[in-house]
């Protein structure tokens, strides 16, 4: 079992825009032509910020059968048919939880930047997977708001998908 930091990011280093919008990512291309699928069959529970939460209630259905735990200190709408649990504080409460229900399969952190952030500041993190976009945005919600050089991350693999996408795969060396 792993976590990990899977997302897709602008060449200049945000995962949403100045809105908060995904609407950037959309345009490039189907999920299913990544590394997605295979990554996705093999996560067994969710690690999720409330504004991600809050975006994709808003904008598309709920698609995820997987156990997620949305991290918020304010109070979200639950949506109906989703297995959901709203926590507040610290990530390691959750974590034990969330690893428990897991099993064998992964924990995915789907976002944002800064829950990545507060699962690597707490020695959770095991890999951060992210598909550089060929776009920039100039502004927005930052990839991974931290400092991570002492030690740094280990390069794992990289992939090209399309004309759009280069997938980096690390290793966060503990």
């Amino acid at each position: 079992m792993k976590t990990q930091y899977y997302t897709a990011s602008s060449l200049d280093g945000f995962i949403a825009d100045s809105n908060n919008s995904l609407d950037w990512l959309l345009q490039l291309g189907d999920v299913s032509e990544t590394s997605y699928p295979l990554f996705f069959s093999e996560v067994g529970a969710i690690a999720m910020g409330s504004t991600t939460y809050e975006w994709i209630v808003n904008h598309h259905t709920w698609t995820y059968e997987q156990p997620t735990w949305v991290f918020s200190s304010r109070t979200l709408p639950k949506t109906e048919g989703a297995n959901v649990q709203f926590v507040k504080g610290g990530v390691q409460p959750a974590h034990t939880a969330m690893a428990k229900v897991a099993g064998d399969k992964n924990i995915w952190v789907v976002g944002g930047g800064d829950l990545a952030g507060q699962f690597f500041d707490a020695g959770l993190l095991d890999e951060i997977i992210v598909q550089i976009a060929s776009v920039t945005l100039g502004s927005g919600a930052p990839l991974l708001p931290r400092s991570i050089t002492t030690p740094p991350l280990k390069l794992l693999s990289a992939v090209t998908y399309g004309t759009a996408f280069a997938e980096l795969r690390y290793e966060v060396c503990k």
